[in-house]
């Protein structure tokens, strides 16, 4: 139809002429015509299947009732301003357009506009012609989706970035839906790799699942009986979660093995559409080639960080974990363990390389045994192990050493010799021994060397290298004094984030120093020279000033930091003068005493002193918050904790490193986070460095989170760029 093709009026607006309208109504097309106040006064039957309503339900209504969601508001303004400027820049034009029909499922069309003017008032009529395209615009975007998967695997894209994009666009093809990509680990148990929109509540019951040997063969035979396994058991939960409907099909390796489920949920209780179905089918294929390309990423990143023979860590990868314990927050002790197998040499000599490797499997096989599921296992070299013993003393360490080399000492059968393995240990604590990764192994190794020169079969403490424990700390007192003299001392922030929200509760101010000579010299251990000194309240002081100043300097730049927390000695809590001090320095910088919060030990919750009860009290009284840190790890009476004027418990990261795997672990968070909202008190999970650990905190209903996962400790400004960063990105959400 051209601009010259007549159409007639009734004084309604609605169309006549018996012809014309019996041609337009039988059209293929679908035809719709609005009035010149965007009314629609005709819908042909083939626009009525098209969007899946009637002509009355239409007719007189504004045409933008028809449109996507997104064009509805500005299309009046566009097409008045058409009318009336007479500058016809979509006339006569086609496009291909995208909208949802009155079931909520995806339509794509080919759209054509005509307009007219009707004598003798020349009132314009738009008309226009939708072609259904939505079977070609459907298998266009499945393979664009195709394409543009591949292309992300094809450079350095992440595999979760990836299967994130997949669910993302697998949602817009298909409204009201959340979609979920999963994988089926070696022992057939689910683990989710992408489910943005997917309720953690499901998410986390589906986690729990196992599928046995009978559910991978039924799988293989007919993937698309993964609906039934991800649905039927959970109804009742996926209804009171607004799910109505389920559609899923399993992922099979060329080999037949099951290696994940793709699974469409729907929100709308109506019937599932062809279309949904054809979207899960169509995305299994990209969904394969996805999740192949995560276990072989993860066999790559298992090969370059483990040990082939006994699957331990190799020593590039046991220095990554050593560094990450040197740098955590708080005073904190582990040891590092050197064994070495005695007279190795002698035994592949004699045997042959295939047995000596026996023996070597036998061995790691028996250390795992014999050690706690958090400890570090490595395998540095041909005949030498390392152990890390997190949060370990050193009496501690020496009994964990002699239950090893009893226990590795047994006789092992190598192709009927029987062979009395000894072995030879080095151990080295932190932070008395060496401030980093390397030294620690390296004094380790001298100590093991040292063992095997006076006794094999027997252990040494290492002493630290170019001078004794007592040298190192008379270098570090006067040099500490210096540094704070000439202001070389400063604080990094480390962010807390509120768990339901994501935003920003606060930071942990943390004391760094790093002497010219000296190097890196770690908060655990020049807290002990500042203790030994007699400088612990110069030190606590200058913290508190600084983070005072600190908290101004980023107001003055935009830049809200709710409160932060200043980690005090022990005995600075004893002084009498503490409350008066840092009230006058929130005077000083017109702070309110809720932007500060202290942190507190164990020994001081446990600490009887009425000088010590007396300062917590006014301190509280102030206003500002009091933080008992690292609960858990002591021996804390919970009806002191009841008594004590606490505003916030922190749980150790050590219970939060185990949350994954340790139900004694997740007892205790539960139990804290309940009993700390009992009594009025913010619950803060400190070492959160996983998502599946933010997700169980989540779950336990914790209020808040720190650690490398959110961020590492920052320097002021990098703090300030990290806070504009994340208001941003909640913005843009």
């Amino acid at each position: 139809m051209n601009q010259n093709t007549p159409l007639f009026l009734c004084p309604h607006h609605s169309l006549s002429g018996t012809n014309a309208l019996q041609v337009m109504h039988g059209a293929a097309d679908a035809i719709v015509v609005i009035d010149e106040r965007n009314r629609i006064v005709f819908f042909n039957a083939a626009a009525e299947n098209l969007w899946g309503y009637t002509q009355s339900d239409v007719i007189g209504q504004n045409v933008s009732m028809l449109l996507p969601a997104g064009m509805r508001a500005d299309h009046d303004a566009f097409i008045d301003r058409n009318r009336s400027t007479g500058v016809n820049t979509i006339i006569g034009t086609s496009r291909e357009i995208r909208f949802e029909n009155r079931a909520g499922e995806y339509v794509a069309g080919e759209l054509a506009l005509s307009m007219v003017t009707l004598r003798p008032d020349n009132r314009k009529y738009y008309m226009a012609t939708i072609k259904d395209m939505t079977g070609d615009g459907r298998r266009r975007n499945l393979q664009g989706l195709q394409n543009t998967v591949f292309r992300a695997l094809s450079t350095d894209m992440t595999i979760q970035d990836v299967a994130d994009l997949i669910c993302r666009e697998t949602e817009t093809f298909v409204p009201d839906t959340a979609a979920v990509l999963m994988l089926v680990d070696p022992d057939g148990r689910l683990r989710i790799l992408s489910g943005a929109g997917f309720p953690r509540r499901y998410a986390a019951a589906l986690e729990n699942v196992t599928l046995s040997d009978a559910d991978r063969a039924i799988l293989v035979r007919d993937p698309s009986r993964a609906g039934a396994m991800v649905w039927e058991s959970y109804y009742s939960l996926a209804l009171s979660l607004g799910l109505h409907h389920c559609r899923a099909t399993a992922t099979v390796s060329p080999a037949g093995k099951v290696t994940g489920i793709f699974a469409l949920f729907f929100r709308n209780p109506g019937p599932v559409s062809d279309w949904a179905e054809t979207v899960v089918s169509g995305c299994v294929p990209f969904c394969g080639v996805v999740i192949e390309q995560y276990e072989a990423r993860q066999h790559i990143a298992q090969l370059a960080s483990y040990d082939p023979l006994t699957g331990f860590l190799n020593r590039s990868a046991v220095q990554d974990v050593l560094d990450k314990l040197v740098g955590q927050p708080g005073d904190h002790q582990f040891a590092v363990l050197v064994l070495n197998v005695d007279r190795f040499r002698d035994i592949n000599e004699a045997l042959g390389h295939a047995n000596g490797d026996v023996l070597l499997k036998t061995l790691a096989t028996r250390m795992r045994a014999l050690t706690r599921h958090d400890h570090v296992l490595c395998r540095s070299s041909a005949d030498e192990f390392i152990i890390a013993l997190p949060e370990t003393r050193q009496d501690e360490a020496m009994r964990r050493v002699h239950t090893l080399l009893d226990g590795l000492a047994q006789p092992v059968n190598v192709s009927g010799n029987h062979i009395t393995p000894s072995l030879s240990v080095g151990i080295s604590m932190f932070p008395d021994t060496g401030p980093d990764s390397e030294t620690l192994i390296g004094l380790a190794e001298t100590a093991m060397r040292q063992a095997k020169e006076t006794a094999r079969g027997t252990c040494r403490i290492a002493t630290p290298a170019g001078h004794g424990t007592a040298r190192g700390r008379l270098l570090a007192g006067p040099a500490l004094r210096e540094t704070l003299a000439r202001g070389l001392l400063h604080l990094h922030y480390q962010p807390q984030v509120r768990a339901r929200s994501g935003q920003l509760y606060g930071v942990e101010a943390l004391a760094r120093w790093h002497h010219p000579l000296l190097g890196n010299i770690f908060p655990s251990r020049f807290m002990a020279v500042v203790e030994e000194t007699g400088q612990a309240e110069i030190i606590g002081t200058w913290s508190l000033e600084e983070a005072c100043r600190q908290i101004v300097a980023w107001e003055r730049d935009g830049v809200h930091v709710p409160t932060v927390a200043v980690n005090l000695s022990a005995g600075q809590f004893r002084e009498r003068s503490l409350p008066e001090t840092i009230s006058r320095m929130l005077d000083a910088h017109d702070l309110g005493p809720q932007r500060l919060t202290l942190e507190i030990t164990e020994s001081v919750m446990m600490d009887e002193n009425e000088d010590t009860m007396a300062v917590l009290r006014a301190i509280r009284t102030l206003g500002v918050g009091l933080s008992i840190d690292d609960f858990g790890t002591g021996f804390s009476s919970l009806s002191r904790l009841a008594r004590l004027p606490l505003s916030e418990i922190k749980i150790d990261h050590s219970f939060i490193m185990n949350l994954e795997h340790n139900a004694n672990a997740q007892a205790l968070t539960t139990a804290v986070v309940g009993m700390g909202g009992m009594l009025g008190m913010t619950v803060v999970t400190e070492g959160v460095e996983t998502e599946t650990q933010k997700a169980l905190l989540e779950n336990l209903q914790c209020d808040v989170m720190q650690g490398y996962l959110f961020s590492r400790p920052l320097a002021a400004a990098e703090l300030a760029r990290w806070v504009r960063d994340r208001q941003e990105q909640q913005h843009k959400i």
